[in-house]
């Protein structure tokens, strides 16, 4: 079935219907500058369909229809000026013929209105894009040759009115030293300007055509229009960033956080910050202890915060598991802890989420790895450089500040010159840590629960009236979406978050960092006996709270959940109470003494060893000759020589301080009677090495 405007291809050329008779149609060859409508059977144009030699195809002038000119304007103008002008000819039902059109044309020019070429142009141009008034808008599109170079022999652009000279022919010379210039000092993220650029130009341009006065060598102009026609913008923006900084910041973002994720639990994200504000110390208001740091875990699907941490860890495994710890098990005591009564469906993030995505510092390594066995929990780590991985917890430390920031006192300014009345804002400080958790756990329950998230990219089935607040998209989500938190008992899961290290058995018990540990099992286990034949396990790990030097976690089985809390041993009494941080400062000083000590040791031992030589040098001098004496008397005598020996000894006085004294000793009465008879010392010894009586 043909219809009218329809293009269809014949022999390599592409034909227009024009006009649709009983037996014929008019057809029009759009490839010909001087095609004419021509008559064609539709019976033949049939056969050719069938056959396959003529074919339907693509209209090469459709985005016509679409064009829209302004109104008032000159495009709009000369459309309607030149369909007036030709109207009266291809509304005439006989355009087609040769005669009629010739004599329709022929009285307007008679009228002096237009010329016949002009017709003919603008009629074949009508048949040809679409028989509509806008295949009559000029091609103001081809106009100017856009991105093409002009050809001249002088110079090109508008005449110099106040500067002296003419200027400068810009060649294919020019052309090589602007591009040279270009790509050394502006394409380059340098921070150079156009203007250094272009001065850098002049000094090569100098070097190859010395003696070209100041005014006839290229200007900046010249060279910035060709950078303009040869360096896109998309060029220009990525050599003129920094890799790093382009992917981060500039490039195109063709997606969304939420996209990747099929409800509440899919993801978690994790990030921490540095607050912008100064605290003062708990204990004392007058000591300013600086600034503390946010960790946060944020559900990617409904936006809800689901943990924190604040304190002043540096940002680490040990700080991230607190905040993860907080995310994964119920909020309501925790809360309780700092002031807020909450209800279990105010906060309802309780669980382990299917993935947890974090930088490469916190949660890359073999620490974070008994979550992901144990618990199924994939770990992701965005690539370096590109905190827009993790955009929706990134933008929410900015949300969160923004509640304290503007009233706050000691927030953090942009400088901290005093300058014209200006002062340091660190000593602004007022409030405590424990006030800054409470007002940032304030905010937080603020936003879980009303915040309404206006740019919130909603998918399909979300009904339009559901707001969009973190605690109304998550409950929506667990009811309609997958993605449900799963349950795990929170003392594993807690055990599981805490960093691990390796443990040595000895028989003086588990050893971790220095510290020795025992514990019922493994007394039971008999790896504390101290005979040869006692076989200890090796390469066994242990987990630890950095917060608690108390206790810790053995693991007896490789990649296996089972553990046992072993108490710290009397050994290591020392550190009693005391934290793993403590420990290692006080370990690290106990090795810096250590070392100072066996300095002076050494010295001191090399005196005692050369007084030891020296006597034993004086000593073979006077010891007299053998000769004359049988060996045999030598040994016989030993015995007899001991005695006197002895004899003499016991001759020396004990304490020769002062001379003896000659009184008689005082005598003793008893206050009152007693029935004891033995006044020696009680014995400890069964208690003191725990051993049991046999019966």
């Amino acid at each position: 079935m043909l219809r009218v405007n329809e293009t269809l291809k014949f022999k390599e050329r592409t034909y227009r219907i024009l006009h649709l008779m009983p037996e014929d149609a008019v057809w029009i060859c759009l490839d010909g500058a001087s095609a004419f409508p021509a008559l064609v059977p539709k019976k033949e144009l049939h056969e050719a369909l069938e056959s396959g030699a003529l074919t339907r195809a693509e209209d090469p002038h459709a985005s016509l229809i679409m064009l829209s000119p302004e109104p008032g304007s000159t495009a709009q103008i000369k459309r309607d000026r030149n369909y007036a002008l030709i109207r009266s000819i291809v509304d005439d039902p006989l355009f087609y013929d040769p005669k009629a059109r010739g004599a329709a044309i022929n009285r307007i020019v008679e009228t002096g209105e237009s010329t016949k070429r002009s017709l003919y142009t603008l009629i074949r141009r009508y048949w040809q894009r679409g028989q509509s008034p806008n295949a009559l808008i000029p091609d103001y599109k081809n106009s100017g040759g856009k991105g093409k170079k002009r050809k001249a022999g002088n110079k090109l652009g508008r005449p110099r009115v106040n500067s002296p000279g003419v200027g400068a022919i810009v060649d294919e010379q020019t052309e090589r030293l602007f591009r040279i210039a270009i790509d050394t000092y502006l394409l380059k993220d340098t921070g150079c300007n156009f203007p250094y650029a272009h001065r850098r130009f002049k000094d090569r341009y100098e070097n190859l055509f010395p003696g070209t006065p100041e005014s006839e060598m290229p200007t900046k102009w010249q060279m910035h229009h060709f950078y303009k026609r040869e360096y896109g913008q998309v060029e220009q923006l990525q050599k003129r960033t920094s890799r790093i900084e382009y992917n981060k910041d500039v490039k195109p973002l063709t997606g969304t956080a939420g996209t990747d994720v099929a409800g509440p639990g899919s993801r978690f994200e994790i990030d921490a910050t540095i607050a912008d504000i100064y605290l003062v110390s708990d204990s004392d208001r007058h000591n300013i202890v600086g600034r503390p740091v946010i960790y946060m875990v944020i559900d990617v699907f409904s936006r809800m915060v689901a943990g924190l941490y604040i304190g002043f860890e540096s940002p680490s495994y040990a700080a991230a598991i607190q905040a993860l710890a907080v995310a994964m098990t119920d909020k309501v005591a925790w809360c309780k802890q700092h002031g807020f009564d909450i209800s279990p469906e105010q906060w309802p993030v309780a669980g382990l989420p299917d993935a947890i995505l974090a930088d490469r510092g916190e949660l890359l390594g073999s620490q974070i790895e008994a979550l992901e066995n144990s618990f199924s929990v994939r770990i992701e780590n965005a690539p370096p450089y590109r905190g827009d991985a993790k955009g929706i917890v990134e933008r929410s430390f900015r949300t969160i500040q923004a509640e304290f920031k503007p009233f706050a006192p000691g927030v953090v300014g942009q400088t901290l010159v005093k300058k014209r009345g200006g002062k340091d804002y660190r000593l602004d400080a007022k409030l405590t840590i424990r006030d800054f958790r409470e007002i940032i756990i304030s905010s937080i329950l603020m936003h879980n629960q009303y915040d309404v998230m206006e740019k919130y990219d909603r998918t399909i089935d979300m009904p339009d009236d559901l707001p969009a607040t973190p605690l109304a998209l998550w409950n929506w989500g667990v009811q309609n979406r997958t993605g449900r938190l799963r349950a795990a008992p929170e003392d594993a899961l807690r055990i599981s978050l805490l960093p691990r290290t390796k443990a040595t058995i000895s028989d003086l018990g588990v050893s971790v960092f220095g510290l020795y540990y025992t514990s019922q099992e493994i007394v039971k286990k008999g790896w504390l006996h101290r005979a040869k034949e006692v076989r200890r396990p090796a390469g066994l790990q242990a987990a630890y709270d950095p917060a608690t030097a108390d206790c810790i976690y053995l693991f007896p089985e490789k990649d296996h959940i089972t553990f046992w809390k072993c108490q710290l041993a009397s050994r290591s009494r020392e550190f009693s109470g005391c934290s793993f941080w403590d420990v290692w400062q006080a370990k690290a000083r106990q090795k810096e003494t250590a070392v100072k000590a066996r300095v002076i040791a050494d010295v001191k031992r090399r005196e005692h060893e050369r007084f030891v030589e020296d006597k034993i040098a004086a000593a073979q001098k006077l010891a007299p000759a053998a000769a004359g004496t049988a060996s045999t008397a030598r040994i016989r005598d030993i015995r007899k020589n001991k005695a006197e020996a002895v004899h003499e000894e016991r001759r020396t006085p004990l304490l020769q301080s002062g001379a003896p004294s000659k009184g008689k000793p005082a005598k003793i009465l008893p206050l009152r009677e007693s029935t004891v008879e033995d006044y020696g010392f009680p014995s400890f010894i069964d208690e003191l090495y725990d051993e049991e009586k046999e019966d």
